[in-house]
C-alpha cells in the first residue's frame, strides 16, 4: 500500500473513531430510532405520508404527487437516511435533466448542513457528496450513455419519473441487480405514456402513494381555486390531482389506440394509420404515431 494510500486510510479511521465518541452518535441513534426526525431536526415537519415513507424499507416505491407537495424534500430524507445509517452505500439521482438532478441534489446537502453534518463529507462538490463512512451521493445527468458505469447502487432514486425515457429507466434498473438496492421513483404525471405510468397501473410489486394538492396542509384552498381557472380542468387534474391526461389534441384515448393496434404487425398499423392521416387528418397526433411504431 502506498504511502498516500495508507495516509488516507488512516485519516478515515480516526474520522471514525471521533463519530462513535462524539455527540453526532447520538444524533445517528436517534435517526435510526426516528427515521422522520430527518426531516424535524433539518427544520421540517413532515406529513403523515411523508413520515411513513420514512419508516418504510420497501424495495420498490413510487410517489405520484401533486406539484410542491413535498416529494423532493422526501426523497432528499430518504437518501440521507441511507447514506447515514448504511454505510459505504452508493446512492444515485437521476432526473430527465442535469439541471433536475442538480436541484434534488442540493435539497440533499441543505439537509445534510442543517442536520450538523454527523458524518464528516471527504468530498463535497456540485454534483457528488461522499462521507467518511463510506457512503456517496452523487447526481447524475438523463442520459443514458454516461450511467451505465454504476453498479452496485444502494439506492436509486429517480426524480420527475414521469418524464424519463424509457430507454433511460431501463438502463439503470440493472444496477440494483447484485446489491438488491433500493428504487424510488417520484412524480407528477405527464401523459398516459411511459414507462411510470404504465408501473402505476401494473400488478408489479411497488409500495404505491397518492399525493393531491388538497391533502397537502402547505398549499390553500384559495390557490387551487386559482389555479383550477387559470390552468383549464385538464391540467390541473394533471397537476394538482395526479391524474393521468390524454395528451392535448388527442381526438383518440391512447388506451384505445393501443388496444386497436395489439397483436397487429406493424405493416397492418402504420397501413390503418396512413388511412387515417388521408382520411381523418385531425384525428392523428404525435402520440398515435408513437404508439403505431
Amino acid at each position: 500500500m502506498s504511502t498516500p494510500s495508507l495516509l488516507k486510510k488512516v485519516r478515515r479511521l480516526e474520522i471514525a473513531r471521533r463519530l462513535r465518541t462524539s455527540k453526532h452518535s447520538s444524533i445517528l441513534d436517534e435517526l435510526r430510532a426516528a427515521p422522520e426526525r430527518f426531516m424535524t431536526l433539518s427544520g421540517t415537519s413532515p406529513d403523515p405520508w411523508q413520515a411513513e415513507l420514512l419508516r418504510s424499507d420497501s424495495r420498490r416505491m413510487l410517489l405520484l404527487c401533486s406539484r410542491q407537495a413535498g416529494k423532493s424534500t422526501t426523497a432528499a430524507a430518504l437518501a440521507l437516511r441511507v447514506a447515514f445509517l448504511e454505510p459505504n452505500s452508493p446512492i444515485l439521482i437521476l432526473s430527465p435533466t442535469d439541471r433536475q438532478s442538480g436541484e434534488l441534489f442540493q435539497k440533499i446537502v441543505t439537509s445534510y448542513r442543517a442536520l450538523g453534518r454527523p458524518i464528516p463529507a471527504v468530498k463535497e462538490s456540485m454534483r457528488e457528496l461522499r462521507l467518511a463512512n463510506g457512503s456517496r451521493i452523487v447526481a447524475l445527468p438523463g442520459n443514458e450513455k454516461t450511467v451505465r458505469c454504476y453498479s452496485g447502487v444502494a439506492l436509486l432514486i429517480i426524480d420527475e419519473a414521469a418524464r424519463v425515457p424509457d430507454s433511460l429507466y431501463r438502463a439503470v434498473r440493472p444496477m440494483l441487480a447484485v446489491s438488491q438496492g433500493r428504487l424510488i421513483a417520484l412524480s407528477t404525471p405527464y401523459g398516459k405514456r411511459g414507462w411510470f405510468p404504465e408501473a402505476w397501473h401494473s400488478a408489479e410489486l411497488w409500495e404505491r402513494v397518492r399525493v393531491t394538492a388538497d391533502e397537502c396542509p402547505r398549499i390553500p384552498a384559495e390557490f387551487l381555486a386559482e389555479e383550477r381557472q387559470a390552468l383549464g380542468e385538464r391540467s390541473f387534474a394533471q397537476e394538482y390531482h395526479c391524474n393521468f391526461a390524454e395528451a392535448v389534441g388527442a381526438v383518440f384515448a391512447a388506451d384505445d389506440i393501443a388496444r386497436a393496434f395489439a397483436g397487429r404487425s406493424g405493416e397492418e398499423a402504420w397501413s390503418d394509420l396512413w388511412d387515417d392521416i388521408v382520411t381523418k387528418p385531425q384525428s392523428v397526433t404525435a402520440e398515435t404515431i408513437e404508439i403505431a411504431g
